[in-house]
């Protein structure tokens, strides 16, 4: 196959990953990750009895098969390294996702689980950037992404039960000031390269919407705390934080794309400088 219309297929690949990362959260927050008891088959058939909690269930095993399926054919297509790294992450991911069905939701599996979403849409993400020379580190926006994925991890872990809120508050404090960090010192050194400069305002603009969306999902917990759970309001706000903090990782994978790509005559003329030839 040629490689006319490889980007827009990976676009693709990655939005489906991304409606993925959406379809776990909806699956975890509707409290019906075991509502199918058996893998990798649905109450012993192909398409189980789609009630309740086994319609979210199914169609997120479902949309797990698209993803893999695409991401084959986006392996083979473009023959890179980055590409077979993404598929082992969405076969690794589903291999979990069996496992998890079998013994019965075990925490850590549970969070590795999540946290191989987050990955998987991430390598997407990255592929999606038409691949240039490398040109300089961007290793500040790389520790950004690195500490957005670890707050993932913690946010996964907060909703199976393995940790408490004070560590989920803490890594949403350090990966707002990691990203921050990032996005910032990019405007301030490269506020005329308009892809550095869209990357990191997105950073900024969808990691203080994380922020907000978390304190939304936790006031509407504390609020309905009495209720009957799982409440839509907080299925949604839970939803939309996990959904805007994937968003926000892939941002920051896109801003240490393209701050890699900067020109040395581009990082120059950034800080006043000239280029002699």
């Amino acid at each position: 196959m040629g490689k006319q219309g490889l980007r827009p297929f990976t676009v693709a690949v990655a939005l489906c990953a991304f409606l993925l990362v959406i379809a776990g959260g909806m699956v975890t927050s509707n409290d019906a990750a075991l509502s199918i008891p058996d893998w990798p088959l649905a109450w012993g058939k192909l398409i189980p009895p789609l009630e309740g909690g086994i319609r979210l269930e199914f169609g997120h095993r479902l949309l797990a098969l698209t993803v893999a399926i695409l991401s084959t054919i986006l392996a083979v297509w473009s023959r890179r390294k980055l590409a077979w790294l993404a598929l082992g992450a969405v076969l690794a991911q589903a291999l979990l996702g069996g496992l998890l069905v079998r013994l019965v939701d075990p925490k850590l599996l549970a969070v590795a689980h999540a946290c191989l979403a987050q990955l998987c849409f991430g390598l997407i993400v990255a592929l999606a950037i038409e691949p240039k020379p490398a040109q300089s580190s961007g290793w500040i926006p790389m520790i950004a992404a690195a500490g957005l994925l670890a707050q993932s991890a913690l946010g996964a872990a907060l909703r199976h039960g393995a940790v408490g809120l004070v560590p989920h508050l803490v890594g949403a404090a350090a990966a707002t000031v990691l990203a921050m960090w990032a996005g910032l010192s990019t405007l301030m050194r490269h506020m005329e390269d308009a892809p550095q400069r869209r990357a990191a305002m997105a950073l900024l603009s969808l990691t203080f919407s994380q922020v907000f969306l978390g304190i939304g999902a936790y006031m509407v917990r504390l609020a309905t705390a009495d209720s009957p759970q799982p409440m839509p309001m907080m299925v949604w706000f839970t939803v939309a934080h996990v959904a805007v903090g994937s968003l926000a990782f892939g941002a920051a994978v896109i801003l240490a794309i393209v701050t890699r790509q900067t020109h040395p005559m581009e990082n120059e003329l950034a800080h006043g400088g000239m280029v002699v030839a």
